[in-house]
């Protein structure tokens, strides 16, 4: 391979005594022509590259097909209509229909009006109480700022002016008066792609007046927050603030709307746990917190003296972990057992009316709905079972299908299976493991291992449409539930964190040598992949184990672990990571997996397409571009080492159906042709 060359300036910085170069700096700089050049170039060879492999055509012609059929989400209520999203099949993006009792459908939002190439999404919406209006988010290019704009529901016609610079907000209206939403101030020097935000401020926008003069809720120069969400409780009677430093750990805070200049009243004072409000009876609150209780409990106290002395529990912890709902008067306990959902009815006093009778073994989401419901809708699914909605009647506890996906995949032809492997401290950890009935455990079945492992994200089976290409190939889909993920509680989370981390990677290696030894596959046919966080699993262990893996796909990836947090909102992560500045074991250890800085020169590493967005600016895409260019300069071998960079695209969010699937037929055209295998379509 022929990289284009990249210049090297030296620049270095010193930690507790320790010099650290850092030649490819200038790489951070996302609005020079240097970097712009660099990137077109980068490009241009991957894409040289990419154009080569023979089949490359074939697996997106492929992706096409299995693409296009009608796809829904599950329906909800609001005011009069019930609405519901739905892609034609190839749509870049969703569009919003609504229904009125059993009438005609009509398109309510099309988001692939707002602009030509797909890349402007809709990012949320919510409705007032009584459905007449509704505010929306759009974010362009897949930024994660965000436009709002307000609508009249019976005409769509636009009230006021369109917000601006909004971002990580949600949207909760005071009845029909106006909405609650946070965002930070815009950095005012340097790239605002990549620029450092730090302060969260919660907002009041009353309908007509202007954004300037907005009222400050929360988050003033007394109580400088980096995350602050609000949400209104289903009766609006209680303002619900949380406030955060970190993405672990939250302060909780409350007002109560019904009385007027009443104070907001802090119920948490501290980051130790986790608390949301899911409902309220007049003057109780119901919390979801894991205070004391690392898988989870639900609470419940009066507002009047809120303060967690005098919490009592409604369903306590147990040994699963517990996320919660509420509709028709009812409280849905979620619990994941061994990564996979378990839903149990509760009335509102804590008794156990039932536990849901689900489709199978996977993934069961959407257990919500307001007080009044008698039915709500959820979504199930698993790697083989392709997501299917179903209605549930509150009152018997019937699950009746309602929207079956329709994509080409006939699940009876395929096994998904769960095991136990163990990583290197004698963890035991699960992996769930997907492939074609019959296939020969012979070392050679191409195998793409995917992981996260971090932020108390838990991956639970959810079902694919592009993994259908490696699996109708007879290749293997195994993702293992590593620690620094949620799936068991907080102390799995804690498990992988900071001077932890290493049990991540521990844990994934671990997961590798078990499919090698197991004879699922070998080292010359198995690929690892991940995404953001999942995106550091994969260069870190590609770095330590480069000989274990004969493809690499990190995407949008932190790779530099040691200024990670110079970046947008990168500090925020802090509690998972640690910091090279907080103290000199943590800088050590940090510099010791950092991608970035673990590569080393005349190391064979496996073929790598590193991916990422020029306008990804929550892990901005100067870690890709650092980690790219010190990849191609110290590898050694005929393997390549490329970066994907997409142009006017983001993080993933809202992302184009079109670029998903060039991005998709990408990675299995590298994958595939380095393990020297051909397409059998």
């Amino acid at each position: 391979m022929r990289y284009p060359k990249t210049n090297k300036i030296e620049v270095a910085d010193i930690y507790f005594g320790t010099t650290v170069k850092d030649p490819y700096r200038w790489l951070e700089d996302d609005r020079s022509s240097e970097t712009k050049a660099w990137v077109e170039a980068e490009n241009k060879v991957t894409q040289n590259f990419l154009s080569g492999i023979p089949f490359r055509t074939a697996i997106k012609t492929r992706l096409e097909k299995l693409w296009n059929y009608e796809k829904y989400t599950a329906p909800f209520k609001e005011g009069a209509y019930t609405y519901f999203y739905k892609n034609d099949g190839l749509q870049n993006q969703y569009v919003l229909y609504r229904q009125k009792d059993k009438g005609k459908t009509e398109m309510f939002l099309n988001p692939n009006t707002f602009s030509k190439d797909g890349t402007t999404s809709l990012a949320g919406i919510e409705f007032t109480k009584d459905g007449s209006m509704a505010a929306y988010q759009i974010s362009e290019g897949g930024s994660d700022w965000r436009k709002v704009l307000v609508i009249k529901t019976a005409d769509r016609s636009i009230v006021g002016d369109t917000l601006i610079d909004v971002k990580f907000s949600g949207l909760a209206w005071k009845g029909n008066e106006g909405f609650y939403y946070s965002s930070y101030d815009k950095p005012k020097e340097g790239s605002q792609l990549s620029g450092l935000t730090q302060h969260h401020k919660l907002y009041f926008h009353k309908i007509g007046t202007q954004q300037k003069d907005d009222k400050l809720i929360f988050g003033g120069e007394e109580n400088k927050r980096r995350y602050i969400g609000a949400d209104l409780t289903e009766d609006q009677r209680f303002l619900v603030i949380t406030a955060a430093e970190s993405t672990t750990g939250n302060e909780l805070y409350i007002q109560d709307l019904s009385k007027t200049g009443s104070p907001i009243v802090k119920v948490v004072n501290n980051f130790k746990a986790d608390h949301t409000v899911i409902a309220s009876e007049d003057n109780k609150l119901y919390i979801h917190t894991n205070l004391n209780a690392p898988n989870y409990k639900i609470v419940t106290v009066d507002a009047s003296n809120p303060a967690p002395e005098n919490w009592k529990d409604l369903i306590p912890e147990t040994e699963n972990v517990l996320t919660a709902g509420t509709g028709g008067g009812r409280i849905f306990a979620d619990y994941l057992k061994d990564a996979t959902s378990m839903v149990m009815q509760y009335d509102m006093e804590g008794n156990l009316e039932r536990t849901v009778t689900l489709p199978g073994i996977g993934s069961a989401s959407g257990f919500n709905a307001k007080k009044t419901e008698k039915e709500l809708y959820y979504t199930f699914t698993s790697y083989i079972y392709p997501p299917t909605i179903y209605r549930y009647i509150i009152a018997s506890g019937q699950s009746v299908e309602y929207k079956k996906a329709g994509v080409e995949f006939d699940p009876s032809r395929f096994e998904s299976k769960q095991i136990f492997y163990t990583s290197k401290d004698g963890t035991k950890v699960p992996m769930i493991i997907t492939y074609k009935k019959g296939i020969e455990l012979n070392g050679k079945n191409p195998t793409l291992l995917y992981g996260y492992g971090g932020f108390s994200v838990s991956l639970s089976p959810v079902f694919s449409t592009s993994n259908i290409v490696l699996l109708e190939q007879g290749g293997i889909y195994a993702v293992p539930n590593l620690r620094g993920g949620g799936e068991y509680g907080e102390k799995w989370h804690i498990a992988g964190t900071k001077m932890n981390k290493q049990n991540v990677f521990d844990d994934f290696i671990a997961a590798a040598e078990y499919l090698i030894s197991n004879k699922y596959t070998s080292k010359d046919y198995l690929a690892i992949s991940g995404g953001s966080n999942g995106g550091l699993l994969v260069a870190a262990v590609m770095s330590q184990r480069p000989e274990l893996f004969k493809v690499a796909l990190p995407a949008v990836g932190v790779l530099d672990m040691l200024r990670y947090n110079k970046f947008t909102a990168g500090a925020g992560w802090a509690f998972d990571y640690g910091t090279a500045e907080e103290s000199k074991e943590m800088f050590e250890y940090l510099l010791k997996y950092s991608p970035y800085h673990a590569l080393k020169p005349g190391v064979s590493y496996p073929a790598t397409m590193i991916t990422t967005a020029d306008h990804d600016d929550r892990v901005v895409p100067a870690h890709s571009f650092k980690f790219a260019a010190r990849l191609q300069e110290y590898h050694t071998g005929s393997s390549p080492a490329l970066i994907r960079i997409e142009t006017n695209a983001g993080h993933g969010a809202g992302k184009p159906t079109a670029k998903i699937i060039e991005e998709q037929a990408d990675k299995w055209a590298f994958m595939l042709y380095n393990m020297g295998l051909t397409s059998r379509q």
